[in-house]
Formats: C-alpha cells, structure tokens, sequence
C-alpha cells in the first residue's frame, strides 16, 4: 500500500462537510482527546477509515483545533481506554460540535475555524469496512 499521507487545513464553514466526511468512522480512545487550555489547542489522535482510498484501510490521523476557548462534554466515558466511534464534525454557533456513537459528544468553542487534519503514518489494510443501516 503507498504512504499516501492526507494533510487538510479548514479555515471556514464550506471547509467543514469535506473534513467530517473523511472523520466518518474515525475511532478513539478516549484518552487520544486532548485540551492544552494554555495553548489554546484541541487536539484527537484517531485511526481514520481512508474513504478517499479504493482499498479499505485505516490511517492514524491527528484532528487539531486552534484557538479554543471552552469543550464540553456530553456522555462523555469516565474510562480512558473506552472506545469513541466518531460520526460528524459540524458547526453550530461559535462552537465545532463532535458527534460521536452512543450519544456522546464535544462542543468545542472557537474564537475562528482553524482546523487541521493530517494523516500521520502510512495506512494499513483492514477487513472491517464500516457499515451504516440504510
């Protein structure tokens, strides 16, 4: 498989559905989620589905957030080794919302959009192709 790194920065609202369609399926532990409150920084380390690839894959992905000001948290598990099934990324307000799997959720606020997505390793190959009902 050829390291095909994916590195994408969303500055506006219009960037935001092409960044939440590349997160769809991401998974997470619950400690890869990150908030430096003095860097001002949101950061989720993630093993992302490669839709973009004709071969099913996953690649580990960071997900950084500049300019924070607050996240909150819904639902969010107590455990640091539970595992997060990523859904959307969005925009709602002042604040990029994370939707997860089960209910739980981010609200992350942000003074702009400043968003970084960047693949970090080379992919590897995977037989659990995420399934959606239709």
């Amino acid at each position: 498989m050829r390291d095909e790194r994916l590195t994408l920065i969303g500055q506006t609202a219009d960037d935001l559905p092409a960044i939440s369609a590349l997160l769809q399926d991401a998974i997470l532990r619950v400690a890869d989620a990150a908030w430096d409150r003095r860097g001002r920084r949101f950061v989720l380390l993630v093993n992302r589905y490669r839709w973009e690839s004709a071969t099913s894959s996953r690649v580990r992905c960071a997900l950084r957030i500049e300019t924070v000001a607050a996240v909150q948290r819904q639902k969010w598990p107590a455990e640091p080794d539970a595992v997060l099934n990523l859904l959307t990324l969005a925009l709602d307000g002042d604040a990029l919302v994370l939707t997860f799997a089960a209910g739980t959720a981010l609200r992350v606020k942000t003074e702009v959009i400043e968003v970084v997505l960047e693949d970090l390793d080379a992919p590897w190959a995977t037989d659990r192709v995420p399934k959606h009902p239709a």
